[in-house]
C-alpha cells in the first residue's frame, strides 16, 4: 500500500497521531525535502529506504513507489501540511491509478492552520468574515485568469496567500486595486509551528515593507483582513438570548 501522508505544517508533534504511526511502519519514504521538516525522519524504523523528491521528478518518483509497492512494501509518500493544499498529489495518484496501485490519504494540519495558531486569530469571525480564500500569486506557475488576486480581494473576505513572501509589493498593489483599504490589517507568518516562527503584524499597504525589514522572501503565509483586527460581534452559539438545538435561551 502506498499512503500520502501530510506532514503537518512543521512541528514533528504536529503530524496526526495515524500519520506519525505510518511512518514508523514505512518500508520506504519519499518526502519533500524542500518544505518537510526533516525531524519528522525520526519516525521512521531502521532500514528504511528515504528519498528527497525535492530533487526528483513525478516519473522518478513513482520509479520508486510503484516496484516497491508491487514488492508488497509500506510506501508513505511524506508531504508538507495537507496534501489537498498545493500538494502536486493529485498526478501521482492519476498515475497509480493507471498502473492499478492502491493508496490511501492521510490528511495533515495545513500550514494555513498553523498561521492562525501563530496568531491566535479565527479566521471565521461574526459581522467580519465568513469566508476564507486560500490562493497565491502566479510566479513561474500561472494561475487561471478567472483567479487573479483582484477578483479574490473584491469581496473583503479572509484571505491567506501562499507561495507569494517574494513578491510582497506587487502583491500589496494588487490587493489594495482589488478592493482592500490601505490599512487593512495583515500578516506574515514565517515558517508556522517551526523553531523559527515569526509573526510579523502590518497592513496592506506595509506589506512589502515589513517583509524587507524582517528579511523574509519565502516560506512565509500572507494573511488579510478584518479577523486580524478588533472589532466584531458576538457568536450566536454561546449567545445567553440564543436559543439551539442543544439550548434553550436564558434571557
Amino acid at each position: 500500500m502506498i499512503y500520502f501522508v501530510g506532514a503537518g505544517s512543521g512541528a514533528p508533534d504536529l503530524i496526526t497521531v495515524r500519520g506519525a504511526r505510518l511512518l514508523s511502519e514505512a518500508d520506504v519514504i519519499v518526502y519533500a525535502g524542500s518544505l518537510v521538516n526533516p525531524a519528522l525522519l525520526e519516525y521512521k524504523k531502521d532500514g528504511c529506504e528515504v528519498y528527497n523528491s525535492a530533487k526528483m521528478t513525478l516519473e522518478e518518483v513513482i520509479a520508486v513507489m510503484a516496484p516497491a509497492a508491487k514488492a508488497g512494501k509500506t510506501v508513505v509518500r511524506l508531504h508538507t501540511g495537507d496534501p489537498c493544499v498545493y500538494g502536486a498529489h493529485r498526478e501521482q495518484m492519476d498515475e497509480l491509478d493507471r498502473l492499478g496501485l492502491a493508496y490511501e490519504v492521510c490528511p495533515g494540519v495545513s500550514s494555513f492552520c498553523g498561521a492562525a495558531a501563530a496568531l491566535k486569530a479565527e479566521y471565521t469571525l461574526p459581522n467580519v468574515s465568513q469566508s476564507v480564500i486560500l490562493t497565491r500569486m502566479e510566479g513561474r506557475t500561472p494561475v487561471p485568469e478567472k483567479e487573479q488576486i483582484e477578483a479574490f480581494a473584491a469581496h473583503g473576505a479572509t484571505m491567506v496567500i501562499f507561495l507569494s513572501a517574494g513578491q510582497l509589493p506587487r502583491l500589496s498593489e494588487r490587493l489594495i486595486a482589488g478592493g482592500y483599504a490601505p490599512d487593512t490589517p495583515a500578516a506574515i507568518v514565517y515558517k508556522a509551528t517551526w523553531p523559527d516562527e515569526k509573526v510579523v503584524r502590518t497592513t496592506v499597504a506595509h506589506l512589502a515593507e515589513a517583509g524587507a525589514r524582517e528579511g523574509i522572501t519565502k516560506t512565509a503565509l500572507i494573511t488579510v483582513g478584518g479577523f486580524l483586527g478588533t472589532e466584531y460581534e458576538r457568536s450566536k452559539l454561546y449567545d445567553p438570548t440564543f436559543t439551539t438545538e442543544f439550548r434553550e435561551a436564558s434571557r
